[in-house]
Formats: structure tokens, sequence, C-alpha cells
């Protein structure tokens, strides 16, 4: 079997979910296969004990500056995030080993705010990269030759995989996997992780009641929080304004004022939410999950969807739904 080598840079204040989630994907990976289909070594400047983010310690295998001066050859190069990779002298420090190692990675991946440190390298010059949504517009500002993407689960360029905060990382593993080993292990090693549903990296990575603004007004705050679980309800503005007890056009400006969003567009947003939860997750015809969202036809959520994510019901269900995985990691 070939096994790929997998380098994980760990540094101090990283966080250890971002270490923890890939690595138990792959670790899954080698269990699903039986055999090493991937070798995990965590490489830190020095060879030091790291202070995790939070206070623990960890010891990682071999001294960074050791890895980078060898010839072997690397599969794939993984650099953790961590409140660690704002720090300069700590990002510095990882990131002139960097191009050493990437020069005989076959891919050069971070997790959260280790995109950080991989532009600090120049090694995300003239890609497209995302990072944790909070991190977006640092990425952006401080190292402009990377493409940022924001609000993107993971991004895949070329040789270089970029992923969101925390769990985004599990994600663009189980992705990685998928390229090595198939969509079935993929999706085998999601369901014994116990990961509802696998993301791809095209997916926001958050949702509309985090993207818009909460309303300073109590009342129309309420209506935010209302909306989610009532979309099939009457949401016409005067039924929302009588709820919020305001007139419709106080209820109207207001909401836009506050929120950063028409009522109508937060409705839309929502509906479309909850229909792209169903489609990949469930095998409901389009009209039922258009009648489940709040919509009379399943045109109309067909337009939505076209204008919206510029696809089709169909085409986004077969992109992104679960795949029914049969066999078991211990079949009996």
């Amino acid at each position: 079997m070939f096994t790929r080598t997998v380098v994980v840079v760990v540094y101090d204040g990283f966080q250890l979910l971002d270490l923890a989630g890939p690595l138990d994907v792959l670790a899954t990976a080698n269990h699903a296969v039986g055999g090493p289909a991937y070798r995990l070594i965590t490489a830190s400047p020095g060879g030091r004990t790291i202070d995790l983010a939070g206070g623990a310690s960890f010891v990682a295998d071999r001294a960074l500056e050791e890895m980078a001066a060898t010839t072997e050859a690397i599969d794939t190069l993984l650099v953790v995030g961590g409140a660690g990779a704002f720090v300069p002298k700590t990002s510095s420090e990882v990131a002139q080993q960097l191009p050493a190692l990437a020069r005989r990675s076959q891919r050069i991946t971070s997790v959260c705010a280790g995109a950080l440190v991989l532009a600090a390298a120049g090694l995300l010059d003239g890609y497209r990269a995302t990072t944790h949504w909070g991190a977006c517009d640092h990425l952006a500002r401080a190292f402009p030759l990377v493409k940022v993407e924001p609000d993107r689960i993971f991004v895949h360029d070329r040789s270089r995989w970029t992923s969101a905060g925390v769990s985004a990382g599990i994600d663009m593993a189980l992705a990685l996997v998928d390229a090595d080993l198939g969509t079935e292990i993929a999706q085998l090693i999601a369901r014994q992780l116990v990961i509802f549903v696998r993301r791809a990296g095209g997916q926001e990575q958050y949702s509309a009641q985090l993207r818009s603004q909460p309303a300073r007004t109590p009342s129309i705050r309420a209506v935010q929080q209302w909306l989610p679980e009532h979309l099939t309800g009457d949401l016409t503005i005067a039924a929302l304004a009588s709820r919020a007890g305001m007139s419709e056009r106080t209820f109207a400006r207001t909401f836009r004022a506050e929120t950063g969003t028409t009522p109508a567009q937060f409705i839309e947003t929502l509906r479309l939410e909850a229909a792209r939860r169903l489609l990949e997750s469930t095998d409901l015809t389009v009209d039922a999950i258009a009648r489940t969202v709040g919509y009379k036809h399943g045109k109309t959520l067909h337009r939505v969807i076209s204008r919206r994510l510029s696809t089709t019901p169909d085409r986004y269900r077969q992109h992104f739904a679960a795949t029914a995985v049969h066999s078991q990691l211990n079949p009996t």
C-alpha cells in the first residue's frame, strides 16, 4: 500500500482542535483501509514542547528545522492555526522553515489561522485561500497577493488547500481523503466520526443569523430569532410588523437599518439555507422541500437557487449530498 507522509507544523499558541480533527480523520483512514495510508509526523520549532492555547502542553515528534533540512519527500504539509499565528515572532520562526518543506511537498495546506503563517512564508501568493471568518480581512490586508475568499469552509487551488476555523479542518481532511482514497472511504470516516453531513468547500462558514447583525431593538431581534422556525407562516411585512408592535414602514426601515438587510432578503436567505440542508440530507423532492421552507411551488425555489447559487436544486444535491455508505469499519 502506498503510504503518504503528512507533516503537521505546530507552534506555541496553536489550537488543539486544528490538529486533532485532521489527524483523527487521517488516522481513521488508516484503520478503514487496513493499512498505513498516511504516516503522520508533527514538527515544532526546535523540537521543543509546545504551549497550547488554553495552557496544556504538546510534545512534537520532530524538530521543524530538522524536517526542513532533510530530503525526505512529503505528500502533505499542514500548518495548524491558533493565537500564535498572529504573533510576529512565532509566525516568522515557523514561516522561515516552510519554503524548504514546501518544495518537497505535493500539497500545502492549513487549518484556520495557519493560512497567515503560509502567507507569511510567501506560499499563498497568487493563490485563492481562506481562513477563519474573523481573520479574512487581516489576511487580505497583510498579504495583498493572496486572493482571499471569505465565507468558505475550505478552498482548493491547485496544490494549496486552506480551511476555515476548527471543524472546517475536518471537512478539508475528508476532502483530502476523498481525493486520495475515494468518496466511499471519506464517507465511511465521516460516519465513524459521527459527522452528520460531510460539507464541501463551496459552502459558507456561517449562517444567515450570524452573517446579519442582531437588531438593537428587542422586538425586531425577537422577530429575527423567531423566523427560522416559522418559515411556512405568514411572513408579510404587515404580519411581522404586528409581531414587533410597529407600523409597517417603521418596522421595514428599522429592520434594514439595524440588520443590514431587508426583511424579504433575510427570509429568502433563511429559506435558502433550510432548503440546502434538506437537499444535502434528505431524499425529499424539490417540490416537497419548497413547501417545507415556505414556498408554494418548486419553481420558486428553483429560481432562488439559480439566482443565489448559480446552479439547480438537482445539481446542488448531486454535488453536496451525503452519499449512503453501507459498509462498516469493522465488518462482521
